[in-house]
């Protein structure tokens, strides 16, 4: 495959979605907002997501509408350019509430890695 793929950025999406929600597991919204380690590594990876995302062309996007491209791109753009303030909250529910979901429709798109 290609370096381009959409496949390949959709793969990205997954593992970089499935890495933040591991990273959160057992912690709270209170560590997330004291831990820097913590805040700055799910703060990139809910980037890379959406950047990774923003690389989709349009007609893939629009091929699996159920995935909130605008959504993710868009919540990209807020931590990239406002990155001297970032609402942990709302990091948070994104992490815990949003990606779960994404990792599923993900998971429906992408074929299995062969072994």
């Amino acid at each position: 495959m290609a370096r381009h793929d959409p496949l390949i950025r959709m793969r990205h999406m997954l593992d970089y979605s499935r890495e933040a929600v591991e990273m959160a597991k057992g912690k709270t919204a209170e560590e997330l907002s004291k831990n820097r380690q913590l805040n700055l590594a799910l703060t990139h990876l809910v980037e890379l997501i959406g950047e990774a995302a923003s690389q989709i062309p349009r007609d893939v996007q629009a091929r699996y509408w159920e995935i909130p491209w605008p959504k993710i791109v868009s919540m990209r753009n807020r931590l990239i350019h406002g990155y001297d303030f970032v609402d942990y909250d709302i990091l948070w529910d994104t992490v815990n509430t949003d990606l779960p979901p994404l990792i599923t429709g993900l998971e429906k798109i992408i074929p299995p890695e062969k072994s």
